[in-house]
């Protein structure tokens, strides 16, 4: 077993009770529950947070993936590793205050992670819902456009992706507009290696173009995003990897048909 908690959290458990099963006992309002997992936000003291607890998915679930050559979630360590990792990179995330794991069985091993919640944000999804509609500042929009793109080339040049890289998964602070202040979260299907492959790069670039296409954004300001991510010329872009970013496109068009359905 394995359990680290920020030791001002500690007050707020019995020391007559294991720790680890308090923690996993806690109940507040549930934000998402799926077979193995449950996603709530807690309040300790004056603070809230969000507390994910993971179960165990079982070997049906595990085996289920590998034969769709997927990577089965086990729990909490890869959030916490991948948080970690983007602290290194200096990428804002979610404040971890607590994590731990009980149990060697993968399929049923008991784990969880809490995190501060993230207050005064709101997600891109829903700041850029009505772009269509009210366009935004110019500057704002260029602004946050190149945010978005270095956050993604600092993710893929140090070996992260996310696998769930939409815009809902960016809270922007809403005091930071001049200059905007992203932070990356749902990090529990994250990759970490040394390198990362194309095509896991190729995901992720597509779900956030497939989550963009709605918000009223110009020809132009995918060609920004490019530039920024690339920290090249279109000309010079072009000539090398045209090719890389048609399958970029073509993967978002194709989710988007899949969700227009």
């Amino acid at each position: 077993m394995h359990l680290t908690l920020n030791p001002e959290l500690k007050k707020y458990f019995s020391l007559d009770e294991d720790l680890f099963t308090q923690i996993m006992t806690l109940r507040g309002e549930i934000y998402r529950e799926l077979e193995g997992r449950c996603t709530q936000r807690i309040t300790l003291g004056k603070q809230t947070y969000f507390l994910k607890q993971h179960n165990g998915i079982g070997w049906k679930e595990i085996f289920k993936n590998l034969f769709q050559l997927r990577l089965p979630v086990l729990g909490a360590k890869n959030e916490w590793l991948a948080i970690k990792r983007l602290e290194q990179l200096h990428i804002d995330t979610m404040g971890v205050v607590g994590y731990g794991y009980r149990g060697h069985n993968p399929a049923y091993q008991e784990s969880f992670i809490l995190t501060k919640e993230l207050t005064g944000t709101i997600s891109l999804e829903d700041y850029c819902r009505d772009w269509h509609i009210t366009h935004p500042p110019v500057n704002l929009k260029r602004k946050l456009i190149c945010a978005l793109a270095n956050i993604a080339r600092t993710l893929h040049k140090n070996g992260v992706n996310h696998r769930d890289f939409y815009l809902c998964h960016f809270l922007l602070n809403k005091k930071s507009l001049a200059n905007p202040q992203l932070f990356l979260i749902d990090l529990h299907r994250a990759q970490v290696r040394t390198k990362t492959p194309e095509r896991w790069v190729i995901k992720d670039l597509a779900g956030l173009y497939f989550s963009s296409k709605d918000i009223g954004l110009s020809a132009r300001d995918f060609f920004r995003f490019i530039r920024e991510y690339r920290q090249q010329s279109l000309r010079v872009i072009w000539a090398n990897e045209k090719s890389f970013w048609q399958k970029v496109k073509q993967r978002g068009d194709k989710l988007y048909q899949q969700h227009s359905i």
